[in-house]
């Protein structure tokens, strides 16, 4: 039987952006409504076949408080991708971008990153323009963006295939 492929993948953005919530709509499949601020790092596991390989994709959630950030920098070693995600309804959840972008890329500068707008339920609080978003895309260099409801579960799947692919089309 052939060993899965490990690959690590980190979850970051400001607290309260929807971090936890996604993992546990993507890991559990189910909507957690009542999340608890995530101290430092916690981690899930997912094993998939993409491409006729077995994958054990490890999901690093990464708190997003700024007392946490010196350490994150240590956590994102060995990751093979990114999520780095920001509120659809809260436009200063994409101010810190650039320290996000720094933690993740650190270690590996060229650390494949897709852009998730989460809270895509809450349609009538939407704030934070496609176009707008979109120029941080553009900037970054980031590969995909998309935007999602851990709620509803809309493009949660989407988002972590579309990871997964990348990261085993770059093997």
């Amino acid at each position: 039987m052939p060993r899965s492929i490990l690959l690590k993948v980190i979850t970051a953005g400001e607290g309260g952006v929807g971090k936890t919530t996604l993992l546990y709509r993507y890991i559990e499949g189910r909507f957690l409504a009542d999340t608890r601020m995530t101290i430092g790092v916690e981690f899930f596991l997912k094993e998939l076949n993409i491409e006729g390989k077995k994958i054990l994709l490890q999901v690093w959630d990464f708190g997003g408080q700024d007392h946490f950030r010196p350490l994150l920098k240590n956590y994102a070693k060995g990751a093979r991708g990114a999520l780095l995600l920001f509120d659809l309804t809260r436009p200063s959840s994409l101010e810190k971008i650039d320290q996000w972008v720094n933690i993740c890329r650190q270690e590996n500068p060229g650390i494949p990153i897709i852009f998730l707008g989460t809270k895509l339920d809450l349609e009538d609080q939407i704030t934070v323009d496609e176009n707008f978003a979109l120029k941080f895309k553009e900037e970054h260099g980031f590969f995909d963006f998309l935007k999602i409801s851990s709620k509803t579960g809309e493009n949660v799947n989407l988002a972590f295939e579309l990871i997964a692919k990348k990261l085993v089309k770059d093997l």
